[in-house]
């Protein structure tokens, strides 16, 4: 019996939520994913979870933040000056953005204080864990050609065009 190994082409049935700051979680609707197993990256947790698998088997992992959108960095709040800020775009608890010299900057706005803000630069959903609950559907050997063409996309990816 085939078991998920490299350059084998899988099909995962997952059911995700998202383990939000507060206690809340976020439940998300059942989807599908195929890919080439160990070309097509996946992160570590779910990449170790489904080797060796079997089509059937089912696994419930939970995913680390780090793994995921990042750990929350207590370095990226930081006061910054009110001052070049669009007023009516100050909301406490909201992220303020606003294009300044062709840049984007973008924080989520903690505190207004008199002449400052005190500002987090974290990614918005980092500190955030996913919990899933999978179930590997199918699975065969990918083709030569569909492993060139999941290298391919996965080399995009990393440099940020996919």
């Amino acid at each position: 019996m085939d078991s998920v190994q490299i350059e084998k082409m899988v099909t995962v049935k997952y059911h995700m939520m998202t383990h939000l700051t507060g206690g809340t979680i976020k439940d998300h609707q059942e989807e599908d994913i195929t890919f080439v197993y160990g070309v097509e990256r996946q992160v570590p947790t779910l990449e170790g979870a489904l080797e060796g698998c079997h089509a059937g088997d089912r696994k419930n992992v939970t995913i680390p933040s780090g793994e995921i959108y990042g750990e929350h960095d207590p370095r990226l709040i930081s006061e910054i000056p009110r001052k070049g800020l669009l007023k009516q775009r100050l909301v406490q608890g909201q992220y303020y953005r606003q294009m300044k010299k062709g840049k984007l900057i973008s924080f989520k706005v903690l505190e207004i204080l008199p002449h400052t803000v005190l500002a987090d630069f974290n990614d918005p959903l980092a500190g955030i864990q996913v919990s899933m609950e999978l179930e590997v559907m199918a699975m065969r050997d990918a083709s030569p050609e569909e492993i060139e063409t999941a290298r391919e996309a996965q080399v995009k990816r990393r440099i940020g065009c996919a």
